[in-house]
């Protein structure tokens, strides 16, 4: 196998196999917790931009599975792993990972010690790396290479992973294969119903599972892109409006949260989930902020604020809402259990609420799936 390397903006060198595709690649390098879910990660448009380590030791031993695609395309500048497992054993399986990420061309390094690699994320906080391959030596690290790589930053993310879709229609950034619209796993593809509850679905990056979820209770789906107008989305007469998830820094999207305040104005009920939460959040007056190393994973607990339970969650976000930010009209309804920042927020003047974590969680846990009943309670 060839190698590969991995340099850090701090001139720190992990020396590795290549996997995927030859070549090199800049980005965020971040990592993540989950056990299972490589697919969805690779597939999910909020890691745009990112190098993602996977901190779980064997990667790759249930394969690749279309119908387990969380958008049409894996949107990650590079891929790490300890072990990347080239003989996968799954019945759903349709292909190898190193074939995948060859096909998308992701450039990704293999056999680091990524213990190592976590743990200075840790410490020092998310920094910029490169992943080079297709040499057997590392290029030369000097302090233009170091600069390059340190200047590196991601801009206009939510405009870059945007799809389009009809109403009724799985958007194509969650349509990588007829099979990818499936729900549950395996089962017949779902259809919005012409009847039922009426849901736009505001795409800044959505994972297709939150479209699932939706049908899943009977709802019809519009998805809308993240340049439509409040004035467009309120002509759709809708019965509720979901604000997905997605990349990048929230408090770059000024025209959006412009737009989310006219939505806010209408009191049509709102239901924010991750980026979505930070929008709304900005739109009502709040503040968000960068987050030392993120919080990605399956195995966040945070606190329901009303009864104390902890609940496990999916997440995937290196940005925050300020606590000191929120305003007199909203309510902290969830909290980090490790770090204390804020994970919900309830508001008292309108019918809107909102979470940092992922209740549509896949792979994940389910814990908090009860917040997409309530959001239609909200909606009838």
């Amino acid at each position: 196998m060839a190698k590969a390397f991995l340099i850090l903006a701090d001139g720190t060198i992990f020396e590795g196999q290549s996997i995927g595709a030859t070549g090199s690649t800049i980005g965020e390098t971040v990592f993540t917790t989950g056990m299972t879910g490589y697919i969805e990660t690779l597939t999910d448009p909020s890691y745009y931009g990112q190098i993602v380590t996977q901190t779980f030791p064997l990667v790759g031993n249930y394969g690749v599975i279309p119908c387990d695609y969380e958008s049409k395309k894996s949107w990650v500048s590079g891929y790490i792993v300890r072990e990347l497992c080239d003989s996968p054993s799954n019945f759903r399986s349709q292909g190898s990972l190193d074939a995948f990420l060859k096909a998308q061309k992701i450039v990704g390094i293999a056999g680091i010690d990524t213990r190592a690699l976590t743990k200075k994320i840790r410490e020092s906080g998310v920094m910029n790396g490169m992943i080079f391959s297709g040499s057997e030596s590392a290029p030369k690290i000097d302090a233009s290479l170091l600069q390059k790589i340190a200047s590196y930053k991601i801009q206009d993310a939510v405009q870059s992973v945007q799809g389009s879709s009809k109403e009724g229609e799985v958007s194509p950034c969650a349509s990588a294969s007829p099979a990818a619209t499936l729900s549950p796993k395996g089962a017949a593809p779902l259809k919005s119903p012409a009847q039922g509850r009426h849901i736009v679905l505001w795409d800044f990056g959505a994972k297709a599972n939150i479209q699932r979820e939706l049908e899943k209770r009977g709802c019809r789906v519009t998805i809308v892109p993240c340049s439509e107008s409040a004035d467009d989305i309120l002509s759709l007469n809708p019965d509720g409006i979901m604000l997905s998830n997605g990349p990048g820094d929230p408090a770059e999207n000024t025209s959006i949260i412009n737009e989310i305040k006219k939505i806010a104005d209408s009191r049509i009920p709102i239901f924010g989930i991750c980026l979505g939460h930070q929008l709304l959040a900005l739109a009502r007056g709040c503040k968000t902020s960068k987050l030392k190393y993120g919080h990605r994973g399956a195995n966040h607990p945070v606190k329901d604020e009303r009864t104390g339970r902890v609940y496990i969650t999916s997440q995937n976000h290196g940005y925050a809402v300020e606590a000191a930010s929120i305003p007199s009209c909203a309510q902290v309804s969830f909290t980090n259990a490790n770090d204390q920042t804020v994970e919900g927020l309830r508001y008292t003047d309108i019918p809107a609420f909102s979470v940092q974590f992922h209740p549509e969680a896949c792979g994940g846990p389910h814990d908090t799936n009860f917040l997409f009943d309530e959001f239609l309670s909200l909606a009838r």
